[in-house]
């Protein structure tokens, strides 16, 4: 893609409405735009991210056993009332009446209509266990909307729906997206910590938040730092298998949000020099909350032995949205973005100095295609602004490479590789700045710099 075609307005200065580091770099990087309180429009750059983690969702979705759909994002009054959250829910559910008085609601969360899907369709035991999910925008009208994406008012949301035939089979479907959520978030270069959590409107007796570590987060969080530590689970996780272990091992070390913490249990368990007290991002819920639901709607179902028995459920959010915040939050320095690999709008940021040379062009324009053949995305800076301009504006963007191509280098065969994580820099020939990036994006075959 070339700069000079590409839609990406960039700010010098940091909006004065701005209070976090997040909300700052995604407007001067040109990823969102304000429309109103908390309501954004994603721009190019912006929406590239969007849908890399929403990819990296549904396909560990989708390997845990889930099965997509898609849910309207306006829901019926009277499903909510069945369910008895109608008047619980509070001041944050957007409730309108069509032209035909019908009461409506722009959806906040789903469990009320996945249940009346599932009793729909679903009556026997045998169809059992089941996973539903859709990644679809939300919408809470939250008094105060602050800090951008990170608590807006309409927002992206992966949500899942277990369905199974008791407590033990459905604590089986929660530990299965346990884990699938712990790949998850390392897939895209984050650590979530799952937390213990209170359940909120959503009910039940058991949930972990997943949280990612930041000075900036809404959560004071309290853990054992030996959690930091623990191994993700492999790529070849059994998903049919039992899980328990991992559950085990993950929540057996003291990990709470200031909601449930208790603080003689976490000083009587940890020792001191092991404490962590921080601040922490929520980025996924995950909920066990029984027959709640089912009981009130007659979600119900055929046991082996004849009789009728309503289902036992859990709820599982990400919020697709929140995690650029979440992500820029934890990876970030005074310059601008530092993207993941997994997540960046582009693999690689190409610096052309000397647009209009046309030794210079061809070079640039082979790297563009070798890159793409191999699967790696690239912006080519092709714009006639300074160099000084370029440099500043790919560090704010956040690429995780960049391949600056001047004269001066080609005079000698090489152009610039930096990496823009740790500002490493190294000259190569074109030829080898390709195959370094390629090979180091494959995690197969890392590679060094040196």
């Amino acid at each position: 893609m070339r700069l000079s075609r590409y839609l990406l307005p960039t700010l010098k200065e940091n909006p004065a409405d701005a209070q976090i580091a997040s909300h700052r770099l995604m407007l001067r990087a040109g990823l969102i735009r304000q429309e109103a309180a908390g309501i954004y429009s994603w721009l190019p750059a912006g929406l590239r991210v969007l849908r890399k983690i929403e990819a990296i969702v549904r396909d560990e979705m989708n390997r845990a056993g889930a099965l997509e759909l898609l849910m309207p994002t306006l829901q019926l009054a009277d499903l909510w009332r069945e369910s008895g959250r109608y008047d619980a829910y509070g001041p944050e559910m957007l409730r309108i009446k069509d032209r035909h008085e019908r009461e409506l609601l722009y959806g906040p969360t789903n469990e009320d209509m996945i249940t009346a899907i599932f009793r729909a369709n679903v009556k026997s035991y045998r169809a059992l266990p089941m996973n539903l999910y859709h990644v679809q925008w939300k919408f809470r009208d939250e008094q105060r909307p602050r800090f951008g994406v990170m608590r807006g008012r309409e927002f992206l949301m992966k949500d899942a729906y277990s369905f199974d035939i008791d407590e033990a089979a459905a604590r089986r479907s929660y530990q299965r997206m346990f884990v699938a959520y712990l790949r998850t978030f390392a897939r895209m270069g984050i650590r979530a910590i799952p937390m213990r959590a209170e359940t909120g409107p959503i009910g039940g007796d058991l949930s972990h938040e997943f949280l990612v570590l930041a000075q900036t987060g809404e959560s004071a969080v309290y853990c054992d730092r030996a959690v930091l530590d623990l191994p993700i689970p492999a790529d070849d996780t059994d998903y049919d298998g039992d899980l328990s272990g991992i559950v085990r091992q993950w929540t057996s070390r003291y990990a709470a949000t200031e909601d449930v913490h208790d603080i003689e249990r976490f000083e009587r368990e940890v020792p001191a020099d092991q404490r962590v007290q921080t601040r922490g991002i929520e980025v996924g819920q995950v909920f066990y909350f029984g027959t709640k639901y089912s009981a009130p709607m007659k979600a119900l179902v055929t046991t082996p032995e004849g009789e009728e028995r309503p289902i036992h459920g859990g709820s599982y959010g990400i919020g697709v949205s929140r995690l650029l915040g979440a992500i820029i939050e934890a990876s970030h320095d005074d310059a601008g973005i530092i993207w993941p690999d997994a997540v960046a709008p582009f693999n690689v940021g190409l610096v052309n100095l000397d647009p209009g040379d046309a030794q210079i062009d061809e070079v640039c324009a082979n790297l563009q295609t070798g890159l793409e053949l191999l699967g790696v995305d690239a912006l080519h800076d092709d714009t006639d602004d300074r160099a000084g301009v370029k440099f500043a504006r790919m560090d704010l963007l956040g690429l995780p490479w960049q391949i600056v191509v001047g004269r001066r280098g080609l005079a000698r065969g090489v152009v610039e590789l930096k990496r823009r994580a740790d500002g490493e820099r190294v000259e190569l020939s074109p030829a080898e700045a390709v195959r370094h990036i390629a090979s180091h994006l494959n995690p197969l075959h890392p590679v060094s710099l040196t």
